[in-house]
């Protein structure tokens, strides 16, 4: 836990589709080409389909590589976080960098919207498995959850998932992130699940917004709603649950501070989340949030009956 606070890496955090999982932010905060109104770090201040240099691949394999090195219990590394990682340019040599200096396998966490560019696809396919998204079966959906650059368009969306299945050797599993009274209406469900099927994802996950998003007036379906939404997509589709992480019954110290703090920069994160990744026992770290939160360092919200924490310097 003493390993210095990295702006890259962050975690490993309990993910619910990953198992512990390593995450890897390519891009600066918020640099993506989607503004989803469920984001649960914001809006994107200006929406962007350049993809740049922004991370040297042989530093991101380092940092990657020394917490491999002192965890033998991560999962995935997942190329995520605080933007879209598919717009970073050198995304295919750090994959290929990676599975070259460990076995651990390599997810994309993607909104799935720069797959329309064949040098994207290209890039990404030495990853073990991808995880886009698709929300919308209209444009006027489209536009409403997923607020996209105006160059983009959800048959353009679609296209690129399409390609990439027929290219893609991996696994792909689809996420559709259903809001209350925005993409939830029965006919828009058939029809969104007519799409995936052309998709042929490996999975389909349906998932609602359980974190404070980036508008305030979304809101979440509940259980009834997410298994009726189940039904109308098919055997093929899960319904992603909240893990329950398992905890050490370790003492908090101040190393741990900075591991936290890059957790909940990225996210709003619950106790039981940092208690598993910091590897403390829940007490403890209940405790060291409290003192953060005093200190200024951390911010608290609740949101659909949860606690959530928040880095104070986090824009809203």
């Amino acid at each position: 836990m003493g390993r210095p606070h990295s702006k890259r890496i962050f975690g490993p955090v309990v993910s619910r589709r990953l198992g512990m999982s390593l995450g890897v932010d390519l891009v600066p905060m918020k640099t993506c080409s989607l503004s989803c109104i469920y984001c649960q770090i914001g809006r994107t201040p200006r929406t962007t389909v350049e993809r740049r240099n922004f991370s040297d691949p042989e530093e991101v394999v380092a940092e990657v590589s020394a917490v491999l090195q002192s965890r033998s219990d991560i999962d995935y590394v997942t190329l995520s976080g605080s933007g879209e990682p598919t717009l970073e340019v050198g995304i295919g040599e750090i994959i290929r960098r990676l599975k070259n200096v460990s076995q651990t396998p390599v997810a994309i966490l993607t909104n799935g919207a720069m797959f329309i560019y064949p040098e994207v696809r290209e890039a990404v396919k030495e990853a073990d498995l991808i995880l886009p998204s698709l929300d919308a079966a209209t444009e006027k959906v489209f536009q409403k959850v997923n607020r996209p650059h105006e160059s983009l368009t959800l048959d353009m969306l679609v296209e690129g998932l399409e390609h990439l299945r027929r290219e893609y050797t991996g696994a792909i599993w689809l996420e559709v992130m259903l809001v209350k009274g925005v993409n939830d209406d029965e006919s828009h469900l058939h029809e969104l699940a007519r799409v995936v099927r052309k998709i042929r994802p490996d999975r389909v996950q349906l998932n609602t917004p359980v974190r404070p998003p980036a508008e305030t007036d979304v809101q979440p379906l509940n259980q009834g709603e997410l298994e009726a939404a189940l039904r109308i997509f098919g055997p093929e589709t899960e319904i992603i649950a909240d893990v329950a992480p398992e905890t050490r019954h370790v003492a908090a110290t101040a190393a741990h501070e900075p591991v936290i703090l890059a957790l909940a920069e990225r996210r709003p994160v619950t106790a039981e989340e940092v208690s598993a990744a910091a590897g403390i026992h829940l007490a403890e770290t209940l405790k060291f949030l409290a003192a953060l939160e005093r200190a200024g360092k951390l911010r608290r919200t609740v949101h659909g009956g949860k606690t959530f924490y928040t880095a104070a310097g986090t824009a809203d």
